[in-house]
């Protein structure tokens, strides 16, 4: 957590616009495990929208019902401690669970059974507890904040069931908005291999919704480390008095890809053994990669291997 806040420090040097959070107390009554938890669902970019928490457990309702395979990683108390230090508005703020069933089918975070964005949102039949009065509850605040109407794209269990949807990984897609407004869903290849999942995105096209297109792309690897096309989803609304203050260093050239390429093929294993993580020179090295990453972001050195 240090680290990540010295390296957004630098990118955004304006803090009073891009605030940087200490993280939360450690311990597992406020387990939080990031943004795969939570959805902005807005009219547009940069407007005042719904924000959407999920959570597995509660460290106060330990009567909840749990999942019994898997861990409930993410906790109530951890989501609203987030809202709580962004100032977000209450009555444009909704903490979800998220369905155990789901969690032991292996959705660990909610970005792996539903998407959203803009006006759309795109979940499994068994993403929430309760999930009807969650949709109901979104339907209303996204009319009473935005002044619009949320679209709700739900794929029922009997036409693609959970083990299907976390092997696919269907909802870890992306959704983006197109110039002409409309949008696509860009998918892991891995959904053309389940033919549910093709039927269920070629339904989603033809229907009545704003996603028209869709586009999969090969992203095995990242797959095989439990990410997909969703690890891309932070969007940043900047205006161009902010976008000319941000550290220059950030944005991608030819020059930078280049150097990035480099930087990878030296540094990134093809294995790593548990006998490697009982190394402490896997420390040092992971350290010194990224101090030499960040150098060549122009950020500096996190830990003294190479001058800034």
């Amino acid at each position: 957590a240090a680290e990540t806040a010295a390296i957004l420090r630098a990118i955004f040097p304006d803090e009073a616009r891009f605030a940087v959070h200490e993280p939360l107390p450690g311990g597992q009554a406020f387990a939080d495990e990031g943004a795969a938890n939570h959805t902005r669902l807005a009219r547009r970019f940069g407007e005042k929208g719904v924000e959407l928490f999920v959570f597995g457990g509660s460290a106060m309702r330990p009567d909840d019902a749990l999942p019994r395979r898997f861990p409930a990683r993410h906790t109530l108390e951890g989501s609203q401690a987030v809202a709580r230090r962004h100032g977000l508005d209450p009555a444009a703020t909704l903490f979800a669970r998220q369905h155990p069933n789901a969690i032991d089918a292996g959705v660990f975070h909610n970005d792996v059974i539903a998407v959203g964005n803009g006006n759309v949102l795109l979940c499994h039949q068994r993403a929430w507890v309760d999930q009807p009065k969650v949709i109901d509850a979104l339907r209303r605040m996204y009319e009473e904040v935005c002044g619009d109407e949320l679209v709700v794209v739900e794929i029922p269990e009997k036409q693609v069931s959970l083990a299907d949807a976390v092997g696919s990984y269907l909802f870890n897609s992306q959704l983006v908005t197109l110039p002409e407004g409309n949008m696509t869903l860009v998918s892991p290849s891995d959904c053309e291999d389940y033919p549910a999942v093709r039927v269920a995105i070629e339904a989603m096209v033809e229907g009545d919704n704003p996603v028209t297109q869709a586009r999969a792309v090969h992203v095995r690897q990242s797959m095989c480390n439990g990410g997909g096309p969703a690890c891309l989803r932070l969007r940043v609304v900047m205006t161009e008095r902010e976008l000319a203050a941000m550290h220059r260093g950030v944005v991608m050239t030819d020059a930078l890809h280049e150097a990035l390429v480099v930087w990878v093929k030296r540094h990134y294993r093809e294995a790593l053994s548990p006998e490697d993580l009982r190394d402490p020179m896997l420390l040092a090295e992971s350290r010194a990669a990224l101090d030499e990453l960040t150098g060549l972001l122009g950020l500096g050195a996190l830990y003294g291997f190479q001058e800034a």
